[in-house]
């Protein structure tokens, strides 16, 4: 299967990954996971960042965990027909159904983050009847006192799992990657946490895709460099056009990131 191939490339080389934050079929953008505004329509964006050299585009709705919505599933069958390169959809997937009917609609991949840790057999059971490459458990962490500690619906509660033990747990369950989001960082443009994605990378043996915190190149560089994690993920500074990915993809190349070729 060719994305499963592709998947095995993404293992050796370290990727570029626009994030679209998706609420009522729109992309937003806030700080701290607060004061969302308007981004632009999901489809176009995406197909922009397919031809601007993205390696993969990840999509999450949102709020559709907090509303108890489930992920609009035609959202995976506009944009599988507009782009050609491994996208990922979440937001209010809880059952092994609403997976299948995301990867049937064109998504490559799920990401699941309150319905695993309300039901982490929903991990080893996706794994299993899908694969590990589709299975991406997001994980959204946010430091009080000398932990980190994991935030379910959209980043507005709090829950008893601290985010070290819960990534190495979710690696046993059999998920493929983790798509790992500082709260603390989210939207500030002062880099990515690169403490928090040094730990959590050093202790699971799945690719580890870093999020929250990206305002300029260095950080993408700082990242990549300092960390083992496969791929930076990032929003505003490419919904904004703070920074083109074919000459983000060009500074890391030439700092001696082994990046995939645009």
């Amino acid at each position: 299967m060719g994305f499963v191939f592709s998947w095995l490339i993404d293992m050796l080389t370290k990727r570029i990954i626009p994030c679209l934050d998706v609420k009522n079929g729109r992309v937003v953008k806030g700080r701290n996971f607060e004061k969302l505004r308007d981004a632009g329509d999901a489809v176009t964006l995406a197909k922009h960042y397919y031809e601007e050299g993205a390696d993969e585009i990840v999509f999450l709705d949102i709020t559709a965990s907090a509303e108890r919505r489930k992920t609009i599933v035609e959202l995976a069958s506009k944009v599988a027909e507009e782009i050609f390169i491994p996208f990922t959809i979440g937001g209010g997937i809880r059952t092994t159904q609403d997976i299948e009917k995301l990867l049937k609609a064109g998504a490559d991949k799920v990401s699941i983050n309150t319905a695993a840790i309300e039901n982490p057999k929903l991990i080893s059971q996706a794994a299993k009847r899908f694969g590990s490459q589709a299975i991406v458990i997001a994980i959204d962490a946010k430091k009080n006192g000398g932990r980190w500690d994991v935030y379910i619906y959209g980043g507005k509660k709090k829950t008893n799992l601290n985010a070290l033990s819960w990534a190495k747990r979710v690696a046993k369950l059999g998920a493929g990657e983790i798509l790992l989001t500082s709260i603390d960082y989210d939207g500030t443009k002062r880099g990515y946490d690169l403490e928090l994605n040094k730990t959590i990378a050093r202790l699971v043996s799945i690719p580890v895709i870093a999020s929250g915190g990206a305002g300029k190149r260095q950080d993408f560089l700082n990242v990549f460099k300092k960390t083992n994690v496969s791929a930076a993920l990032a929003a505003s500074l490419f919904h904004y056009k703070k920074i083109q990915i074919p000459d983000l993809k060009k500074y890391l190349k030439q700092k001696g990131v082994e990046i995939r070729e645009i």
